[in-house]
This record gives C-alpha cells, structure tokens and sequence, in this order.
C-alpha cells in the first residue's frame, strides 16, 4: 500500500511540473514565449484611419450612435467592442491602454481631447447626423408644440446663440440664454431625461446640468409655460424613461435612429453632428 502511494505521489509531482514547464513556456530568446490571456488584452492596435478599426478593441458610450450605428458592425469582423455608460469612461479607458479608440461625437470628443493630454482625433469621420428630442408617442401636441417653439427659436437666432455659447472660438460663452423676467410656468412642470457626461451638450458644473441641450430645453420650457426639471441618468435608460412616462421629454445629444422611432417620436432637428475616433497620439 505504502509503494503504491510513492508511485501515485511520483506521478502527480511529474504532472505539476509538466503544467509548471507548459506555463513558463519556452526561452525564444526575447524573454519566452509569455502569450497568457492577460498579456494579450494588454496588446494595442495602431488605428490611423476606419480602415484599422476591424479587429480593434473599440470603447463607445452604451446605446449611443457610436455603439448601435457604427461600432457594432465592426463588431461582427471581429473586433471588441467595450461600452461604457459614460463617454468619460470609455477615454480613460484609451488612456490606460484597456482599448485601441473611442468612437463618440465630435463636439464632446473635442472636449474629451482638450481634457487628456495625448489624444487625439482623427480626420476620418462617419457620416452627419442629426439631434433631436424625444417624445412620447402619444403626446402629439406636445410634439407640435415643441416644434413650434424649436422654429421661433431658429428664427429668431436664439438657437444659434446657445449653440454659440459652447462652440466656437470668437462666440464661446458669450451668449449664454437667460429666461425672460417674470416667465410663465402656470403649466406646471416637464421633466426633461439626460445623460449629464456628455459636454458641451450636457455635463456638470458647480453642481448643476449645464449645457447646450438643458439651456435649449429651458427656452422651450420658457415659451411654453413649463418649470423645467432635469433628470439625470444613464444614456440607454432615457428611451425607456420618455416610453414609460418617468421623463416627459428625452434631451441628450440623440440622433434620429429608424429603431429610437419605433419607441418615442422626434422633434425636428435642432443641430447636426458626426461621430469621431478618438486614438492616442
């Protein structure tokens, strides 16, 4: 019995030692052939155009075009697709090297670069897209109205201005929108569902939902006759939220997509945008 012990117990050390050599791997003159998973993660693709991006690691904001439009697809020729549920997110994820790019929207991809030192954006864009507000679908008149006020707004510059306000070199924060003296809100209030990661469209300052899109939605509120409130949440809950009747209205930089249609209904547009590739320089 005892024999039979030292064989079995010979055997299993002649076993973890084979798993030990197996690990270690062989010495191939550049410090062994160490391709674990986890070095493999670390590995990093050069992305200098959208010719590179299949195969790449691809970081987007959860539910944004950049996500839903674009890098899916590249999804199915192979590349890794990490999603984040802030844009903020997936950029620090590029600066420590977890992924290749970050596809996001230009303006706040401007902001992101401006933020993080050694980034930068790439010259090759995706095609332009256009924002707009969220609905219910069974709030028709309030679409109407909404659009009424969105063609005042146009018409008499004040959407330019905000616009203004947050991009451009010569116009930037000079413009900032202020309601009228003694506004109207007998209407009662219309919860407005954001994403406030997503400068200059909406972000946080001094603690307070800043931006081009809040600064917008407080015009229309203004013009018809509502007291605005602000709910700040995750980007792919807002649908949900305008849908199921928690949010009135759904404002953060969205693109008009066929599938968000099949859910709420949409304002006319009130800017375009395109979607960018942010990479390490």
């Amino acid at each position: 019995m005892k024999k039979l012990l030292s064989i079995m117990l010979a055997a299993a050390i002649v076993a973890a030692a084979g798993i030990a050599m197996s690990a270690c791997g062989s010495d191939n003159g550049a410090g062994g052939n160490n391709t674990s998973a986890s070095a493999s993660a670390d590995a990093t693709k050069t992305i200098k155009s959208k010719e590179d991006l299949a195969g790449a690691r691809i970081g987007v904001q959860l539910g944004t075009t950049g996500d839903i439009a674009y890098a899916s697809d590249y999804e199915k020729e192979g590349s890794v697709i990490e999603r984040y549920n802030k844009g903020a997110d997936a950029v620090i994820a590029l600066t420590q090297g977890k992924v290749d790019c970050v596809i996001i929207d230009s303006e706040p991809a401007k902001a992101f670069v401006e933020q993080n030192k050694g980034l930068k954006i790439l010259d090759d864009t995706f095609d332009t897209e256009e924002y707009a507000i969220a609905l219910p679908k069974d709030k028709e008149n309030l679409v109407k109205d909404f659009n009424k006020a969105l063609d005042e707004l146009t018409k008499d510059g004040t959407l330019k201005s905000i616009v203004d306000n947050y991009i451009g070199d010569d116009t930037k924060g000079k413009s900032p929108y202020k309601s009228p003296e003694n506004v109207d809100t007998s209407k009662g209030e219309l919860h407005m569902a954001t994403n406030a990661a997503f400068e200059p469209y909406e972000y946080k300052e001094n603690n307070q939902i800043v931006g081009i899109d809040p600064m917008i939605a407080q015009a229309i509120c203004d013009k018809l006759g509502y007291k605005l409130v602000i709910d700040d949440m995750d980007f792919d809950a807002i649908i949900t939220a305008v849908q199921s009747g928690k949010a009135d209205f759904g404002m953060a930089g969205m693109t008009i997509k066929d599938e968000r249609k099949e859910a709420v209904s949409f304002t006319t547009p009130y800017t375009k945008t395109t979607q960018v590739i942010i990479v390490k320089e």
